[in-house]
């Protein structure tokens, strides 16, 4: 099937390792041109090169996704070198190490995980419609958590929060766009084999895999693939949806 990605301008946020490399790696497989967006240089220079091994057309904007004027000018350059902007897969996040309870938890910590998920996903999303309406195509993929949609996690509220304001945020937003050939989107991972979950003990994992109907975690490769799916030709008609990857098993996993 080609999903007419072919040429199409693609930005990953976070896209240096992980989830948002395999986005990349996939996006990339299919003729789409990859714009990663990093912090660290080190993480994103090391991504490129490695898309780049696999013949898949990257490049690297440093910068912090959270920063107003880092993404407005990292917008514009990309639509000044490529003279369009197709895709956004909002990826940037980070992780929930420490927990707190809600009654313990220091407002630096909520201001923290608030700031990096939602505002990157306001930013990112608001700088590239412009860009995206221009080219009568557009497709906004954002990254929530079964974290909120089990109805939140012990000791996590704020990143339940976090993920439950993209939600919000994504469809509206699709509600406002959707007119001009622009969808925007949601996915909402389980547990997915990460650096994080590598970390897990073996007991851990063990109760992960059994407590989930499938019998196992999410791989990068099958969140990539709803990914681009979500951002092809054929997915037009699908706009403003959260679409869950958790193998059934939506509620929080106990003795975690």
């Amino acid at each position: 099937m080609d999903f007419g990605l072919a040429g199409r301008i693609a930005v990953i946020t976070g896209g240096g390792r992980g989830i948002g490399l395999c986005d990349a790696r996939m996006l990339g497989a299919e003729g789409a041109r990859i714009i990663i967006n990093e912090l660290d240089p080190v993480t994103g220079e090391c991504a490129v090169e490695s898309l780049r091994k696999e013949n898949i057309d990257a490049v690297f904007y440093q910068g912090d996704a959270t920063d107003e004027g880092v993404v407005r000018d990292t917008v514009a350059a990309i639509v000044q070198r490529f003279g369009r902007l197709d895709i956004l897969v909002n990826n940037a996040g980070i992780g929930v190490k420490p927990a707190y309870p809600v009654e313990d938890m220091p407002v630096e910590a909520w201001d923290k995980m608030i700031h990096v998920h939602m505002r990157s996903t306001f930013l990112w999303s608001r700088e590239v419609i412009a860009a995206m309406k221009a080219g009568g195509f557009g497709r906004i993929v954002n990254m929530s958590s079964m974290n909120f949609t089990g109805g939140g996690r012990l000791g996590v509220a704020h990143y339940a929060a976090a993920k439950a304001g993209i939600v919000g945020l994504t469809q509206t937003l699709a509600k406002e766009v959707g007119s001009f050939g622009i969808t925007a989107n949601a996915i909402a991972p389980g547990y997915v084999e990460t650096d994080l979950i590598a970390q897990f003990s073996e007991e851990m994992r063990d109760r992960l895999c059994k407590q989930n109907p499938v019998g196992r975690t999410c791989s990068p490769s099958e969140v990539a693939s709803l990914v681009t799916f979500l951002c092809s030709v054929q997915a037009a008609f699908i706009n403003g949806e959260l679409v869950c990857m958790d193998g059934g098993r939506r509620d929080f996993y106990w003795g975690n």
